[in-house]
């Protein structure tokens, strides 16, 4: 049965109005960006994907619940943090679990991808994850910054990656462990991760060679300004430089209607189904085809959530490099092992002192952010 337009239209309308958006002669005007509205009009795609994960979560989370900390499991004088890449099925499930905290949905990602978790040896509890997926061919923030060579974008660009998920879960979060995972991605161990698993492997889309090198990454905050890498330095070098800010458009705050949308386009016709470019700018693309079909402005799309963009360079020359004049590319040399302990003396152990509700925090906190309260199971989730 298709979908009737008016009906979705209607819909459209609804959930605009819903979230806070005031619809006036045609113009579209976002609700104030304070965090706390912001978080909100995340709030229905972050609980369409929770419905659909409480089968999986029912069956998984009490295997998985205790890696997470009591705040009394925490001795600051013993914390000693490690990186693991998650290559095994039980460490992508821990990874998934943790995943599902964040206020902001999550998708598989696309393209190249490496996971890692952070790991408090001292107790073998994680502090928080790291997700790299492909970055986006076209990303403005980031390409008005180089004079690509002609013709050699797509083969610079694709030496970067770009930070799907970057972040600290309780009660590490409360510890300034989200400062930890940054310095990390910038780690030594993270390139070589790189090198290890797409050194010499030809891309997906061209079936084009590229070298293993990872020179840079990007990546955007969540809400607006970030104060998690801001100020991110090491022994004076800058961590994560500042691009400025996105423009505002996206698809999250309609991804409710995501499904009807697509009902609606396939019912004319018009294929939505994916293959290659099936990640987010597929989606971006189902949802202006499907309201200019209602009859209503891609303006829609424009959220007004401006996202502070971010650059972590991983070379000293990636100017030069990612701009044809260098062919080598020269690292910076930077351990795991002397971020965690910068990060320990420099943000952590001073946190814990002048802190203490982090003491107090309990991993049953965890089912309580993550289960709802009618239990919904997907057959699809199952042996996932």
């Amino acid at each position: 049965m298709g979908v009737d337009a008016d009906e979705l239209g209607q819909l459209v309308v609804e959930r605009l109005r819903h979230l806070g958006f005031v619809l006036c002669d045609g113009a579209v005007l976002a609700p104030e960006p304070d965090k706390d509205g912001l978080r909100r009009l995340h709030t229905p795609a972050r609980e369409m994907e929770l419905a659909l994960r409480q089968g999986w979560l029912r069956r998984h989370l009490p295997k998985y619940l205790p890696f997470f900390a009591d705040g009394c499991e925490v001795i600051p004088g013993s914390v000693l943090p490690g990186l693991v890449e998650v290559t095994q099925d039980e460490q992508h499930a821990l990874f998934r679990v943790a995943r599902l905290l964040w206020s902001i949905p999550f998708s598989k990602g696309y393209g190249r991808r490496l996971r890692f978790l952070l790991v408090d040896q001292a107790n073998g509890k994680l502090m928080g994850i790291l997700a790299l997926q492909s970055p986006p061919l076209s990303f403005p923030a980031r390409d008005r910054m180089f004079a690509y060579p002609d013709g050699r974008k797509t083969e610079l660009v694709n030496q970067t990656m770009d930070v799907q998920t970057l972040g600290a879960v309780p009660p590490y979060a409360r510890l300034l462990g989200g400062k930890l995972v940054a310095l990390a991605a910038a780690s030594n161990e993270v390139r070589e991760a790189y090198r290890s698993k797409y050194a010499q492997r030809p891309t997906e889309m061209q079936g084009r060679v590229l070298p293993g090198d990872l020179v840079a990454l990007t990546t955007t905050s969540a809400f607006g300004r970030s104060s998690l890498y801001n100020r991110l330095r090491y022994k004076g070098d800058v961590i994560a430089q500042s691009l400025g800010y996105t423009d505002g458009y996206g698809s999250f705050h309609l991804m409710e209607l995501y499904p009807l949308f697509r009902q609606f386009l396939e019912a004319q016709g018009i294929s939505t189904r994916g293959g290659f470019g099936s990640g987010p700018r597929r989606k971006w693309q189902t949802m202006v085809r499907a309201l200019e079909r209602l009859g209503l402005s891609p303006e829609l799309l424009r959220h007004g959530v401006r996202r502070e963009a971010f650059l972590f360079p991983l070379i000293d020359n990636l100017e030069d490099y990612l701009e044809g004049r260098d062919s080598r590319p020269q690292h910076r040399d930077l351990p795991f092992a002397d971020l965690s302990s910068f990060w320990r003396e420099r943000w952590f152990l001073p946190r814990t002192a002048r802190v203490d509700g982090w003491v107090h925090h309990r991993r049953e906190d965890i089912g309580q952010m993550v289960l709802l309260s009618s239990p919904t199971d997907v057959n699809s989730e199952k042996g996932r």
